[in-house]
């Protein structure tokens, strides 16, 4: 549900959208961070929101980072 919303974001599509790994907290809802394999070599990561059960809300794109590796660690941001 977030990939368009990244997309328009970044202007550009993503042919391949797969996540890797990723964490939560917990806040007024969730905050999810994720680690997202958009090409062969380049990753972003993600936060998105997700709002308590009775806001009947979808995932929002809080914030992302372009040009992560595989192997950069998925951290709070």
């Amino acid at each position: 549900q977030v990939k368009p919303q990244l997309e328009s974001r970044e202007n550009k599509i993503c042919g391949i959208f797969k996540a890797i790994v990723y964490k939560t907290q917990v806040v007024a809802g969730i905050n999810y961070f994720i680690k997202v394999q958009v090409s062969d070599t380049e990753y972003i990561h993600l936060r998105v929101f997700q709002g308590l059960p009775h806001e009947n809300q979808g995932p929002s794109l809080v914030s992302f980072q372009t040009g992560k590796t595989r192997d950069d660690p998925l951290t709070y941001f």
